[in-house]
C-alpha cells in the first residue's frame, strides 16, 4: 500500500427544524462544513437521499390526535407507516 491519502464519507449531516405552530419544515444539508438550507422537493417534502427517504408533513390521525404531522417518507412517495401502522395494516 502505498502512502495516498484518502477521504472517506461516512454519514451526511442533516438538521431539520419542524415549527408545529407554524406548520414549517426547513431542512439543512452539511456541504463543505458550513448548513446550506435544502430546497423542498415538488411535493413540499425534503429528499434525505443517502437514506433513501423524505422528510414532510401529513395531515392525518396518528396516536388518536388528527394534526399535521411531520412524517418520513420513501423517495417514491410512499408513507414510510409506523410499528403500529404496519401490525394495523397486516391483520
Amino acid at each position: 500500500m502505498g502512502s495516498e491519502a484518502r477521504q472517506v464519507t461516512l454519514f451526511q449531516a442533516f438538521y431539520g427544524i419542524y415549527q408545529m405552530n407554524k406548520a414549517s419544515v426547513k431542512m439543512y444539508h452539511i456541504i463543505e462544513g458550513k448548513y446550506q438550507l435544502l430546497p423542498a422537493n415538488e411535493w413540499k417534502d425534503y429528499p434525505i437521499t443517502p437514506l433513501g427517504v423524505e422528510l414532510g408533513l401529513w395531515q392525518g390521525i396518528y396516536q388518536n390526535a388528527e394534526l399535521l404531522w411531520l412524517r418520513w417518507w420513501y423517495l417514491q412517495g410512499n408513507l414510510l407507516l409506523s410499528g403500529e401502522e404496519r401490525a394495523e395494516q397486516e391483520s
